[in-house]
This record gives C-alpha cells, sequence and structure tokens, in this order.
C-alpha cells in the first residue's frame, strides 16, 4: 500500500471513528466538566445563570427540560413536559426564539446545552387535548395533526404490565402513553428533523428520555442519522452530538443497560441507589472501592448523579435510598464524593421545593414559572433550591478539573466514617462522615510543600485563602482538621489552590 492510499485509509478510519464514536463526548471545552440540570428553568434565566455563574466556576454544561410542545396539565405538574403534543420548541421555559438565544449566550459562556428529548410516546388523555403551543391532538385517535402523526404511526395498544416481558415492555404503553413506532418511516422522519433543528441552534448533545421502552436499534437509526454538530458554535468537523440514553437497570430485569451502551451513553441509575444507600446506612470506609463493581458500567459509558428529577419525587430506581436536597449535609456530602471521585461523567441535579410528587416549580397567580431569586449567600430563594449553588459544590467542581486524568492513591480511612485519598499528585480530599467527631488527623496528601486553600470552605486571593488554610510539609504531609459540626464534612485542596508552593 503506497503512503497516498495508506493516507486515505486513515483519514476514513478517523472519519468513522468520529461519527461512530463521538456521541460518548460530552464536547466540554478544555478545563471543564460537569453537567448541571436546570430542571424547569426558563431559558432566559439558564442564560444568565451561564454568564453569572457557571461560565465563571468552570462547569461544563447544562441540561435542560424538555424544550417542545407538551399539554397543559390541571395544576401544572412537571410530568406535563413529558407528554408531547408537537415538536414545535414552545413550552413554559419560553419559545424557539428565546431558546437559540439562550444556547448562544451559554455558549459565549463556555457551557454546553444538553436538550432531554422524548419521542417513545405521545400525550396521553380521553378526550382532545391543547398543547402549551395551542396545538389540539387527539390522544384517543391516535391523531396529532401538527407533527403530523396519525394511528399507522404508533404500536398496537396494550399496557406494560409485565416488566419481565421485552416485547411488552418496548411494544406497549408506558402509563398509558401512546407508544410511537420507531420503525415507521415517518415517526423516525420527524424526530431526526426536530433534534436537526436542536443542533443547528447549537446544542452539543442529548438526554433521551424512556429509552429502556424502544429497540436499541431504533435508537442507533435515530441517532445516528442526525446532522453532525453545528460547526458555526466551534465544533470540529464530523463532532456527533452527546448521547445519554434513560435506562434504568439495578440488575433485575431482562432488559439490561448494556444493550444501549453502543449507542451513546448511559444514566447510571446503580450509582444513584447504591450511593444513596452507602451514605444513609453504610461506613464511608466502604467505598475505598468505589466504581470498580462489575454491575457497574465502565465509567467512560456512565452517566453518574445522587439523584435526578424522577428518582427525587420516589420514582425510576432506587426508593428510599435515594438522597434529595431534603437530606441536608448528608446529601451534599453524596454530592461533593461523586464530583471527587474519577468514576463517570457527573451530572447535578438543580431543582426545587416539592410538597409531593406531582408539584411542578414555583409560579405565580397566572402559572407562569418564576425566575430564582438569590439572597446575599448566592443562594436561591423563592421555592427554588438551587442544588449547584450550596457551599462547596463549584469549589469541588473546579477540584474535578484541576485533577482530571489522575485516579486515586494513598487512600486513608479510620475504619468507619472518616476516609481521605489523593488524585494522583494534583489533588488531596478528606470526609469527615456524619459523626460529630472531629476529624484531626496527619495525612499524606500528595502535594508539594506549601500553603493550600480548602476550596469548599472558601477560595484563594491574592491576599491568602478566605477559608481553611492546609500546610504541607517538606514530606508531603498535612494535618487536617474538619470538625463535627462543619455544614460539609469535607475539605479538598488541589495544585491551583495553592497561596504558596514550591511547584
Amino acid at each position: 500500500m503506497d503512503s497516498k492510499i495508506r493516507r486515505i485509509v486513515i483519514v476514513v478510519i478517523l472519519w468513522i471513528t468520529k461519527c461512530v464514536f463521538g456521541q460518548f463526548d460530552p464536547h466540554f471545552l478544555p478545563g471543564r466538566s460537569v453537567i448541571v440540570h436546570l430542571f424547569e428553568w426558563k431559558f432566559k434565566d439558564i442564560a444568565v445563570e451561564c454568564e453569572d455563574y457557571l461560565g465563571p466556576n468552570s462547569f461544563g454544561g447544562v441540561q435542560v427540560s424538555p424544550v417542545n410542545e407538551y399539554l397543559i396539565s390541571a395544576g401544572r405538574a412537571w410530568w406535563e413536559r413529558y407528554q408531547p403534543v408537537s415538536y414545535a420548541i414552545i413550552s413554559r421555559s419560553g419559545d424557539e426564539v428565546e431558546f437559540a438565544e439562550m444556547v448562544k449566550r451559554c455558549y459565549n459562556a463556555g457551557i454546553r446545552i444538553y436538550v432531554d428529548v422524548v419521542f417513545n410516546h405521545m400525550a396521553a388523555g380521553d378526550e382532545e387535548i391543547v398543547g402549551t403551543g395551542g396545538s389540539v391532538v387527539y390522544p384517543p385517535d391516535r391523531i396529532y395533526p401538527h407533527v403530523p402523526y396519525g394511528p399507522e404511526d404508533f404500536n398496537d395498544h396494550c399496557i406494560i404490565t409485565d416488566y419481565n416481558n421485552v416485547n411488552q415492555v418496548r411494544n406497549c404503553e408506558l402509563v398509558h402513553l401512546p407508544d410511537l413506532n420507531q420503525k415507521s418511516e415517518n415517526v423516525r422522519r420527524n424526530v431526526i428533523e426536530f433534534l436537526d433543528r436542536l443542533i443547528d441552534h447549537g446544542v452539543a448533545g442529548f438526554r433521551a428520555d424512556a429509552c429502556k421502552h424502544m429497540w436499541p436499534e431504533d435508537i442507533k437509526y435515530i441517532f445516528g442519522n442526525t446532522k453532525n454538530l453545528s460547526k458555526e458554535f466551534g465544533f470540529a468537523d464530523h463532532a456527533r452530538p452527546f448521547l445519554y440514553q434513560e435506562v434504568i437497570d439495578l440488575g433485575t430485569e431482562p432488559i439490561s443497560k448494556n444493550e444501549y451502551t453502543s449507542n451513546g451513553v448511559i444514566t447510571e441509575f446503580l450509582f444513584s441507589a447504591e450511593i444513596g444507600e452507602t451514605f444513609r446506612k453504610k461506613k464511608l470506609k466502604e467505598l475505598i472501592k468505589w466504581g470498580t463493581d462489575e454491575r457497574f458500567l465502565r465509567s467512560d459509558r456512565a452517566l453518574v448523579f445522587v439523584e435526578n428529577h424522577d428518582n427525587e419525587r420516589g420514582h425510576g430506581a432506587g426508593g428510599e435510598n435515594i438522597l434529595t436536597y431534603k437530606d441536608g449535609k448528608r446529601y451534599l456530602m453524596a454530592v461533593l464524593f461523586t464530583l471527587a471521585h474519577p468514576y463517570g461523567i457527573t451530572r447535578i441535579m438543580s431543582s426545587y421545593e416539592f410538597a409531593n410528587s406531582d408539584e411542578g416549580p414555583p409560579m405565580n397567580a397566572d402559572q407562569e414559572i418564576l425566575s430564582p431569586v438569590f439572597n446575599e449567600r448566592g443562594l436561591c430563594t423563592n421555592g427554588w433550591i438551587c442544588q449547584h449553588r450550596w457551599i462547596g459544590v463549584a469549589g469541588m467542581v473546579q477540584f474535578r478539573n484541576a485533577v482530571a486524568g489522575r485516579g486515586i492513591i494513598n487512600w486513608a480511612d479510620n475504619g468507619d466514617q472518616q476516609v481521605a485519598f489523593c488524585r494522583g499528585d494534583q489533588g488531596f480530599v478528606a470526609f469527615n462522615g456524619y459523626t460529630m467527631s472531629n476529624l484531626n488527623s496527619t495525612v499524606k496528601v500528595c502535594l508539594p510543600p506549601g500553603i493550600y486553600c480548602d476550596v469548599i470552605s472558601g477560595t484563594v486571593t491574592p491576599n491568602g485563602c478566605t477559608g481553611l488554610e492546609v500546610i504541607v510539609n517538606s514530606a508531603g504531609y498535612a494535618n487536617i482538621f474538619i470538625p463535627g459540626d462543619s455544614p460539609t464534612g469535607v475539605l479538598a485542596i488541589h495544585w491551583g489552590s495553592a497561596f504558596i508552593s514550591e511547584k
């Protein structure tokens, strides 16, 4: 084979590799990571948050709630977004113009946008219903003229009653939602056109809802036939949209998440269930082998989270083990551990207060979503929780960025609730678990001698640390002190948090 042909072959192989495997790449900008799910936020508010907080704090991306037209429920429950009426971009968050503006502003702030998309089914109802854009549809007759879909685009009527029956799970109706047939050419064409429109607006990828209820080969076809990402937004030639698929699999059903890994990343619900159980019921020392359990997906195929919008409300998977904002410090510690540990692609939930599992976002008398309001400490008020702004979270995001590519070394624990480890020679983190005892110990922190600022309690300034200082001696050891009444129970330092260092 001469050199010219060899070069052509190499180019073709690289192109195929990008096309096939690009859906595993979140396309974060260099030095950034972590996706925040700004659940039910308005587009205008997301744009401001990208510019004012997420961008400056080196977050990587935002997952937005479904943006296309959906039914209007009584009381405006959160789940109405998961009942599509058409693929027009018009929701409680805003219209297509506002969506496009949000994507551009977030892109300019260094933040990628991922859209939650729903195409397993359409909206359900016993009579005609009206969508958020005014479209009228007829669920009993399976007629959705604004897509358009007709009866021929749906699977035969049947309800899922047996999750051990694979055909039933994938071909029948999830809680009476009319089940689209993704083998229909009309369905494929309309879904791909919708995804392409989002790509044209500059999105970096998608969270695909209810993938367990669709055949893996149909998902492969649909996402394999979208446009490449827009070069206008700085994406590389032939860059493919990032895809993470909702597949709930704790290992007890015949449908496996492993069936979907060739399509893209998977939402690793086992991570959510196990981390909740650990921080609720177990000793933190058991985290020493976290992420190595063979039941877990390999790290680059796993989208990991402490909770998502479903299981924080008791739906989905994990049951009573799931930690939510209502668990306070225990929950925050689990979030910080998720960020500190190298396993998986991390997503943080950022939500609102709710008293029942149907309750929608904060709204005014006209049922319009309220914008978050921030107090003097930068925390959300007026019904919004904004976990991504909780103490230590932004600092740990920056820690994760600083130690990227480094594994865990020098694990230490007291046999119970106090653990610590290094991320290679780039960072160190310690956890004083759910105990009122102080953590007060001299440990190896794997960093050069100097004074480092704890990124959980404060930041580095030209004048020193705004939070705790950690002094590393010439042998790489430091005294680590975390009081039992610490609001987070966590301390973290990394090479970028040095105030004075020999490095």
